[in-house]
């Protein structure tokens, strides 16, 4: 599925970018101890057909993932491991990743026509880190400035990164009463409108610490944040809004379900029912990438989804399922199984056909240099 111990070699049609590589090695998913990857038949046709690859985060095992179609026509995974990888956004050519302490900023370092191992026609190099030590930061995006701002959840609010500190807030929900180190309504989902955060998700609005996990099965609430109005509540632990075609689209993750929030009547309508626990949503056109875990019983028994899956006679799955809206119902689906068990977010790359990325865990990022053309009388 993927290249090891292999020469990079760059393929430049145009473009002025010098690129020097040697020796970057690609991890082999299918070898990893305890892990298998499947998919459906069509997966990598629909890749095809939508044009765009896909990044997933797994934060129980570290993983990040790049899924795309090699040249032979078969699934590309390029896996890296990020300490608790958690929200990604995409802007252009850049991708913003929050783990565990730190929010890592990635640039596609390729041009147009140009590719790395003969393979790979996207590589994500993350050129700068923020540190901003354990916040529990669930999702990301960039703001019109081209600014991060993320959903921190250990304090309750939206925050934005600061030179000087750990972070700076920039809102809270209504109901909070003010900026303290305690997760209180599990503050976790966040959409971006025109570079701006638009609505957010919480699992409840409790004001006490913790007070979310009694609130787990109906306390969830959508929070418009330019006015803090509930624009839905009664869900089962909502996470990641998204706004796709003029509707606001939510995951009601305690119950397995993807839908739309009508906000004139406050009411959530239910799409498509997944059978796992939901985190992690992206769109393109009529269809709808929805992340899939395993729920963990320990601590989240009793959700609606367990007796979802009951009456489906189904048992809940790790992975990704492509939605068609207009009728609900899978059409593809990529799926793993084993140690990895928890998917946390999910971004499409439009226009890309096989990405890679670069982490920290091996030399390979030490190896490849990119730099500019000297400007003419410099």
């Amino acid at each position: 599925m993927s290249l090891s111990d292999s020469t990079a070699v760059l393929e430049q049609d145009t473009g002025s970018d010098q690129t020097t590589a040697s020796s970057l090695r690609q991890a082999e998913p299918a070898a990893v101890e305890g892990v298998s990857y499947s998919v459906s038949p069509g997966f990598v046709a629909t890749l095809a057909r939508l044009n765009l690859s896909v990044a997933i985060s797994s934060y129980q095992s570290g993983k990040f993932y790049l899924l795309g179609r090699n040249p032979a026509g078969g699934l590309m995974v390029d896996e890296r491991l990020f300490h608790k990888a958690m929200g990604i956004a995409v802007e252009g050519n850049a991708l913003i990743l929050a783990t565990l302490f730190q929010i890592h900023r990635f640039e596609n370092v390729l041009e147009e026509g140009q590719f790395i191992n003969h393979t790979f026609d996207a590589c994500y190099v993350p050129r700068i880190s923020f540190t901003t030590g354990v916040l529990d930061a669930h999702d990301v995006g960039l703001t019109a400035e081209g600014e991060v701002v993320f959903v921190n959840t250990r304090f309750n609010c939206l925050a934005s990164l600061a030179r000087a500190r750990s972070f700076t807030p920039i809102w809270k929900p209504p109901f909070i009463s003010h900026i303290v180190d305690e997760d209180r309504c599990h503050l976790n989902g966040m959409a971006m409108q025109e570079g701006r955060p638009a609505y957010v998700t919480a699992v409840s609005r409790s004001n006490t610490i913790d007070g979310w996990r009694d609130r787990r099965t109906g306390g969830g609430v959508v929070i418009d944040v330019a006015t803090g109005d509930i624009v839905c509540e009664g869900l089962s632990m909502p996470h990641s809004p998204r706004l796709h075609q003029g509707r606001l689209w939510i995951l009601n993750s305690g119950a397995g379900e993807l839908g739309w929030v009508d906000r004139d009547s406050r009411t959530f309508h239910p799409v498509a029912f997944c059978p796992g626990f939901l985190r992690g949503l992206a769109f393109a056109g009529r269809y709808a990438l929805v992340g899939l875990s395993k729920p963990r019983y320990e601590r989240f028994e009793g959700l609606p989804l367990d007796r979802k899956l009951k009456d489906a006679n189904s048992e809940p799955w790790c992975g990704l399922q492509v939605i068609d809206l207009d009728t609900g119902t899978c059409i593809d689906w990529f799926r793993i199984d084993g140690a990895v068990a928890e998917i946390y977010d999910v971004a499409a790359l439009p226009g890309v056909a096989c990405p890679m990325s670069l982490g920290f865990a091996s030399n390979e990022i030490q190896t490849l240099i990119t730099h500019e053309e000297l400007k003419s009388g410099d």
